[in-house]
């Protein structure tokens, strides 16, 4: 525990230190592990720097610098300071980006659907076959390894997971939990950023520009408005349309001319197989007694 004359030294070191950042920001640690916190401390050295403190403390570092105090209605529950030079989404994105995968423990709710696929397992025969049976899992013993018969959904999405079945579970190497960390808020010179604007990124401007301009071409297109991108479009239907009219009307006009003899042949050679060739007619015979030569002069 810290004597008083400590915090104060500490709370005086911690706000130099704010000092030498352009962002300052509040991740939340509740329901955050221990080791998935280490984990983002020491892998997001040195480009952002954790002060983790007592409410009272952190509080104090913020009541220093003006810009800070307007964390504060940020600062609520377990919460770590974090300090970076970087622009607040680059930040947020290196925070929402560390993640671990979690066990299953008795009676939560399932995230999603839980199922498991028929082969074998790295689980040696024993007590585990036991546990797995009584998980509702099919399983039996080929050539000294646990094998499960077939595939299965243990538990669907919204459903409670018993113990057995967090048992299994564990034994199989399952984790079905994630655990993330996140920023409530972050400031950067005069400007606050909370959550919901943090979670503005490249990706998501891009889809809604993307989204929003489809929406509006639609609709200049439908109520005829010409623009630099729907012009293409309007030149092909207007060509569309009037080679269809030229075609009807058979306008003998360059364009048309050709496709209208096209048709011509088209079906004119539609029309040979309709058309019987007359017989042809045999030569008259000679009568009896006529040679059929003509008379010598």
């Amino acid at each position: 525990m810290m004597l008083k004359s400590e915090k104060v030294e500490y709370v005086k070191k911690m706000q130099e230190e704010v000092k030498k950042y352009s962002t300052v920001g509040i991740m939340s640690l509740e329901s955050v592990p221990d080791s998935l916190v280490q984990k983002a401390r020491n892998g997001l050295k040195p480009e952002v720097k954790f002060i983790v403190a007592r409410k009272s403390l952190a509080h104090r570092i913020m009541d220093a610098d003006p810009r800070l105090a307007r964390l504060k209605d940020y600062a609520t529950g377990n919460f770590a300071i974090l300090l970076s030079n970087k622009e607040p989404s680059e930040l947020n994105a290196l925070i929402v980006s560390n993640k671990m995968k979690l066990i299953a423990k008795p009676n939560q709710i399932a995230p999603s659907e839980i199922s498991i696929e028929a082969g074998e397992t790295s689980i040696a025969p024993g007590q585990a076959v036991t546990d797995m049976k009584t998980a509702g899992i099919d399983v039996k013993i080929d050539k000294g390894k646990v094998v499960i018969s077939k595939s299965k959904v243990l538990v669907k999405k919204g459903d409670k997971i018993s113990t057995a079945i967090s048992k299994a579970l564990k034994m199989l190497d399952i984790m079905p939990f994630e655990a993330g960390t996140k920023l409530k808020a972050v400031v950067n010179g005069n400007l606050l950023f909370n959550e919901a604007a943090l979670g503005i990124d490249v990706n998501f401007v891009t889809q809604q520009i993307a989204s929003s301009f489809a929406q509006a071409d639609a609709l200049s297109t439908s109520i005829g408005l010409v623009t630099q991108y729907n012009a293409d479009a309007f030149i092909r239907k207007a060509y569309l349309s009037a080679l269809g009219l030229g075609l009807g009307a058979q306008i003998y006009e360059p364009g048309i001319t050709d496709k209208l003899i096209a048709r011509a042949v088209r079906e004119a050679l539609s029309l040979n197989p309709m058309v019987k060739a007359e017989p042809k007619q045999e030569e008259a015979k000679p009568a009896d007694g006529e040679s059929g030569q003509k008379p010598a002069a």
